[in-house]
């Protein structure tokens, strides 16, 4: 049992650790009454220091007047936290969630809606024109989204037998004999996790799921995961929920136990709305379950997705835009930019499980998907043949080495070409075909516009951007998505 004294000898060692591995020029420094100018990069607001540095703050909204005690000092910038603030900006609203500021999934949560989508789509101009150079039609406003919490449709908890302690826990008298937490890990710090009392981005029954979870689990005294010493049982928890209303859990163990039945069947007994309860046992490193067997344990292997008449088999390694409803829109926007009359073949490149592709079909004459990871392409061909979709084909295999002109000599020289990248982009070589097969239109789906602006600049002087429109995928988040359309020269 933990007394509050050897608690709090923890976590001085821990900030000692910390300190005297900081650089030396890092040594923090004051920076009073510093108006908030503007809302940048990773969900930091930006102010300017009196000697012209520009200061990265992670706490503030524009319009604030705030105290800010530095955290990294550059040449050409500091970052930092704001400490106290003389002036709140009219920008702000109250957080909902009690994790706010502690939690890291939800930054821009003091934020009123109306002005992080203002942000949102400045960011995403301020990109394509002055990373890209771009030369820019007229933007039409982002599209916003209709429900700005309980929106995802994933999410993902972790275990800790050492969770993270608030001020008020370490302050407090109580003796802290239970550390096991279920929640999101804390920014910057791999091995510790944040408990969760409520969580505003997944729709019920997600946070009565995972309450459960956690107070089944600790009362079958099953050991949570130590990531520093890998020591313990359960690692992770995903819950899946689709806008048909079926739910998906999966726990993920280090290494098997007798209790792992006590545990599944409370919460099938428990939660008999769930349509598919599955587990792993993962004993590697790390977390990811890509590698792993998937084992069912009741109802389905799966869930189902439904957009426009068309469904999709979602399994525990699919992925799926995370927002469905927002996913619908983004789509929607991607066929009108491509203006398809039935006659086109079409190349979507980065297709993944084939929905954008599929969702195209049926006003194309063809459509060419590809994708490097092969469960994705087994799943895109099993929707296709579920969706009686016939004019859709599906390969796999790295984009810079399958999109080729042997590919193209195949398949035939596309009309028009959808891509929707990861974050880092397009691979040169790709963007180098794409000017070589010479498509009329490209319609660039991207969750990145810095990356998006990078590839819009290789692409310009054969292609000119013709239509822009931002979508708001991630409220209360600075993620934005972007789709452009751009034609031949």
């Amino acid at each position: 049992m933990q007394t509050f004294l050897t608690v709090f000898i923890e976590i001085l060692t821990e900030c000692y650790i910390f300190a005297i591995m900081a650089r030396k020029k890092n040594k923090r420094v004051i920076l009073e009454d510093l108006l908030v100018l503007d809302a940048g990069a990773k969900g930091k607001s930006v102010a300017k220091a009196a000697d012209g540095r520009v200061v990265f703050i992670k706490n503030a909204v524009p319009g604030d007047v705030a105290t800010i005690q530095t955290t990294k000092k550059r040449k050409a910038y500091f970052e930092g936290t704001a400490i106290s603030f003389s002036k709140l900006s009219d920008k702000r609203v109250d957080p909902k969630c009690e994790h706010f500021g502690t939690c890291g999934g939800c930054k821009w949560q003091s934020m009123g809606y109306e002005h992080q989508l203002f942000y949102k789509q400045k960011e995403v101009v301020n990109n394509l024109t002055r990373l890209g150079k771009i030369e820019l039609p007229e933007i039409t406003p982002i599209k916003a989204a209709n429900e700005q919490y309980f929106y995802r449709n994933k999410m993902e908890f972790s275990f800790s037998d050492n969770k993270w302690l608030t001020l008020e826990q370490i302050q407090s008298d109580a003796i802290i004999d239970n550390k096991n937490a279920l929640g999101f890990h804390i920014p910057g710090m791999w091995d510790k996790i944040l408990d969760l009392n409520k969580c505003y981005l997944q729709q019920d029954p997600s946070n009565a799921i995972r309450d459960f979870v956690k107070a089944k689990a600790q009362e079958l005294d099953i050991p949570f995961y130590n990531v520093r010493n890998q020591t313990g049982i359960l690692r992770t928890l995903m819950i899946r929920t689709s806008s048909t209303g079926q739910i998906m859990v999966l726990v993920q163990m280090f290494k098997d136990t007798k209790s792992r039945i006590d545990l599944l069947d409370a919460i099938q007994e428990k939660f008999p709305e769930i349509t598919s309860l599955q587990y792993v046992i993962n004993n590697k490193g790390n977390d990811t379950i890509y590698d792993q067997d998937v084992l069912c344990y009741a109802g389905e292997d799966h869930i189902m997705e439904e957009m426009e008449g068309l469904t999709f088999k979602i399994n525990a390694k699919s992925f799926y835009q995370t927002n469905s409803e927002q996913a619908f829109e983004l789509y929607k926007i991607t066929r009108d930019f491509a203006g398809l009359t039935g006659e086109e073949l079409v190349y979507d490149l980065y297709t993944g499980t084939g929905t954008i592709a599929q969702f195209v079909a049926k006003k194309a004459k063809k459509v060419i998907g590809v994708e490097s990871v092969p469960d994705a392409i087994i799943a895109a061909k099993e929707n296709a043949e579920r969706n009686n979709i016939t004019n859709a084909e599906f390969y796999v295999g790295d984009m810079k080495d399958v999109f080729n002109e042997d590919f193209v000599n195949t398949h035939g020289k596309a009309d028009i070409v959808i891509t929707d990248p990861p974050r880092d982009g397009m691979h040169k070589d790709v963007v180098q075909q794409l000017i070589n097969l010479n498509a009329p239109k490209i319609v660039y789906v991207s969750c990145n516009s810095a990356t998006q602006a990078r590839d819009l600049a290789l692409l310009d002087e054969n292609y000119k951007v013709t239509k822009v429109q931002p979508v708001d995928m991630f409220p209360q988040t600075h993620h934005v998505e972007n789709v452009v359309l751009l034609e031949r020269r």
